[in-house]
């Protein structure tokens, strides 16, 4: 049992989630807004030997060492090695045990991308992409990053029988044997009328090349946390292309709200599209799982 946890902001799980980590630990505290600084996050640790942490805030080297007590980490969100908002590296050399969860909210996200789209297509929002109603059923859909979310979304809009292509640091044999097929991304970019980006946060794919390959007429969805892209780039690219789009749910926004929301090229939806009673349930189930190991190691 530890001796002491907090969760320094909202650690995203439900009541009965909250209430069963006093089983693991002989003091609980849960903060439920975030820290505003460095400071404010060492402050709240304090001697704790358990920490829970969303994507949300960064732990980084000076908060590590200014909190000797830490043991256990445990990030009430997917965990990536490439983008991580904790310093493993100084976790690690502190002994400090960082778990993550994954493939909680990957089904509500994919309910957005598709549904959003297909309200697009038809006009049955109050935006229409062109003058004629299309289905899904023969557009090309392209997607970057075939991880658990974009390849669940792949299989959506096959069902609905677009053809689709993906683009990823690794070919995906299993993928392209059920008829998803692999693109070099400025041909990706190229050739779909829709791209979507499923990617880990931090990851910037996009760039002025990028969007001058794309050019007029195309839809671009982000499902990933925050932006994948420059985001000049990106305005630019919407301000002299008035027939495209980019679509983003609260997560893909991020930090950029005041910058994008209000240009008129932008489908933007304020609510986290990952989030519904289920995919907290997965979540907070997954989070109790990592502390139970990790107490019993």
């Amino acid at each position: 049992m530890f001796r002491k946890l907090v969760a320094i902001e909202d650690p995203l799980i439900n009541a009965g989630a909250r209430k069963k980590l006093g089983e693991y630990a002989r003091e609980v505290i849960i903060h439920d807004n975030l820290p505003g600084n460095d400071d404010e996050i060492i402050s709240r640790i304090g001697d704790a030997d358990a920490v829970l942490v969303t994507f949300k805030t960064k732990i980084g080297r000076n908060v590590i060492e200014a909190c000797p007590g830490i043991k256990y980490i445990g990030m009430c969100c997917t965990l990536f090695e490439s983008s991580c908002n904790i310093d493993l590296a100084a976790a690690r050399e502190r002994g400090i045990t960082v778990l993550g969860v994954r493939d909680y909210g990957d089904e509500g996200v994919v309910e957005y991308a598709v549904s959003e789209t297909v309200c697009f297509l038809h006009g049955f929002g109050d935006t229409q992409w062109k003058q004629e109603k299309h289905e899904l059923g023969g557009m090309k859909v392209g997607v970057i990053g075939l991880g658990k979310t974009g390849r669940m979304t792949a299989d959506a809009f096959r069902f609905f029988g677009s053809d689709v292509y993906y683009y990823s640091r690794n070919r995906k044999p299993d993928a392209e044997a059920s008829g998803i097929q692999f693109l070099p991304l400025h041909d990706l970019l190229a050739a779909c009328d829709i791209v979507m980006t499923a990617l880990p946060r931090n990851t910037l794919l996009l760039g002025e090349e990028e969007f001058r390959i794309m050019g007029d007429g195309k839809i671009l969805i982000n499902t990933s946390i925050g932006p994948t892209f420059d985001t000049e780039a990106l305005k630019r690219w919407l301000d002299c292309n008035r027939n495209s789009y980019y679509f983003c749910d609260g997560t893909g926004m991020g930090t950029l709200k005041d910058e994008l929301s209000h240009i008129n090229n932008v489908i933007y939806t304020p609510a986290v599209a990952g989030m519904s009673v289920q995919s907290t349930g997965r979540l907070s189930e997954k989070v109790l799982a990592n502390i139970r190991q990790y107490l019993s190691e």
